[in-house]
């Protein structure tokens, strides 16, 4: 683990033209950002003289890429113009930096931005700018004394915050594995240089602060989980986090179920002959049940939530270890793969709660008595079968759904950390709703023509001498018969939900974490 040669020779590939304050976001020239540099003056490698004061690429000098081309052309082992794994692995041993197979993919993986399997010079170049960014909040929040210095007492408290217990000894030996000049302290320059060619997409301190599956609840619940770290594991933070989620979800649901049963409605009713409205959707439903029918279905909607949740938390954290990843965190495609399947145990699971869900928002008033009333009529003149219509299409929903939220999300989430993020990875409450706002509207977008059809799927047996097709019989029907647009019934109704969703269940979320004692970083 410990290279000090190593980082020693990797560390002098790196422009030295910048001051300590540009690479903490403050630019004392008023001229740049933060670029991967050191502070000290540069030596000239081959005679030890200064070199006079010369600025980076970022303010047109010549300085910095041409450091960097000289590591790049290090490490392009094969001289081919770009980086492998295999080069990587090759040419960082060659500066006595050893890192696992794992940990060198996630690296290419990471920078790889036109998916050739390889770093050419721009990418390993903005590579490096973005990872250094990561680095440096992570050192910002490790100087807990804002003193440009990280000492053992602020690594034992930091890592002590993260379940990691460490005596001063312990502590004392990872400060000399990265302190170059005997100080006994590491400064910025020295906490990079060491870090720089290690991977680390999520960063614990990152982690802390942009969860939002936990805390929006659009009323889909087959978003990835989000991740904990492991003192939240530790100390059960991480169920307080999942019960104030799922308060906060019940609250949501509840004030926006009428909302969501007129999407119900329509999606099931609507056509180019039965024209719906908004306004006259609501009309109707009162006229046909009062104003209490408005909440018709919600009851079970707001049941599955803990089981769900559960379910899909217990099954995310097992696909992880099956994975066979042996890092505490995971990487957007790992974290796409294990939420998906955790997702589809999880639906699969209470899926006969949401065709009880539809099948009571769409009820007429006398019909049931309840929901157990609703599942023995169905149960008794349908079989076991049909609390499982519309599975495939729930279950095919999730990979668009899950994987656009996704990447929309850590795309949002990454370009704010890049351009935005100083002194701290805490986004604020705007910035933190309107990206899961936005990834999870698209998320829906994209699944919408599934979960239409699910809902079909799972009304058809309740409309009066309705046939019962299959879920690709059923797509073609709705196209023909109403166009591409018919795929899309009840849209309007479903987003008008979604601002009052999210701002409903963050406020009930954040009171219940306090009532919880989750005390916020």
């Amino acid at each position: 683990m410990i290279q000090p040669q190593g980082t020693r020779l990797v560390a002098g590939l790196f422009c030295q033209c910048r001051s300590a304050e540009t690479h903490a976001g403050v630019d004392p020239g008023g001229g740049c950002g933060p670029a991967p540099v050191s502070p000290q003056p540069p030596q000239d490698s081959r005679s030890g003289s200064d070199i006079p004061d010369q600025a980076c690429d970022v303010c047109g000098g010549p300085e910095q890429e041409h450091r960097l081309k000289v590591l790049f052309e290090i490490l392009d082992v094969n001289g081919d113009g770009g980086i492998c794994v295999n080069d990587l692995s090759i040419g960082l041993k060659k500066l006595g930096v050893h890192r696992t197979e794992h940990e060198l993919r996630r690296m290419v993986t990471a920078g790889d931005k036109d998916l050739d399997g390889q770093l050419d010079f721009q990418e390993f170049v903005q590579y490096l700018r973005d990872h250094e960014k990561k680095l440096r909040l992570v050192f910002k929040s490790l100087d807990r004394k804002n003193d440009g210095r990280i000492d053992s007492q602020e690594i034992m408290q930091s890592l002590r915050d993260l379940g990691i217990h460490l005596t001063e000894e312990q502590a004392e030996e990872i400060l000399r594995s990265m302190d170059k000049n005997g100080t006994m302290t590491i400064d910025w320059d020295e906490w990079r240089d060491y870090h720089l060619l290690h991977p680390a997409d999520n960063i614990p301190e990152i982690i802390l602060h942009w969860k939002h599956s936990t805390i929006l609840d659009v009323g889909e619940s087959i978003i990835v989980p989000d991740e904990f770290t492991a003192e939240e594991k530790k100390t059960g933070m991480w169920w307080r986090h999942l019960v104030a989620g799922g308060g906060a979800g019940a609250v949501s649901r509840t004030c926006t179920a009428p909302l969501d049963r007129l999407k119900v409605l329509m999606q099931v009713h609507a056509s180019k002959t039965n024209s719906m409205r908004i306004g006259s959707g609501f009309l109707q439903m009162i006229r046909e049940g009062g104003v209490r029918s408005l909440w018709r279905g919600n009851g079970i909607n707001v049941i599955k939530i803990g089981p769900e949740s559960a379910i899909k938390f217990m099954a995310y954290e097992q696909i992880k270890r099956l994975i066979g990843s042996n890092q505490e965190t995971l990487g957007m495609t790992e974290r796409f793969v294990s939420g998906s399947l955790a997702g589809a145990i999880a639906q699969s699971s209470i899926y006969p709660m949401e065709v009880l869900k539809t099948r009571l928002a769409l009820r007429k008033t006398g019909q049931y008595s309840g929901i157990l009333d609703c599942a023995k009529h169905i149960l008794q003149r349908e079989g076991v079968a049909a609390f499982y219509k519309g599975y495939v299409p729930n279950m095919l929903g999730i990979i668009p759904y899950a994987g656009i939220d996704l990447a929309v999300y850590e795309t949002l989430k990454n370009s704010w950390l890049q351009r935005f993020a100083t002194d701290s990875a805490d986004p604020g409450v705007f910035v933190l709703l309107a990206c899961g706002t936005t990834s999870s509207t698209c998320g829906q977008l994209a699944s919408y023509p599934l979960a239409l059809v699910r809902t079909r799927m799972q009304a058809q047996a309740s409309l009066p001498a309705g046939p019962q097709l299959s879920m690709s019989a059923l797509f073609r029907l709705i196209v023909r018969t109403e166009g591409p647009l018919g795929l899309y019934r009840g849209l309007a109704p479903n987003f008008m939900k979604v601002v009052p969703s999210v701002s409903i269940s963050y406020v009930v979320y954040e009171h219940l974490k306090r009532s919880l004692g989750v005390q916020s970083r």
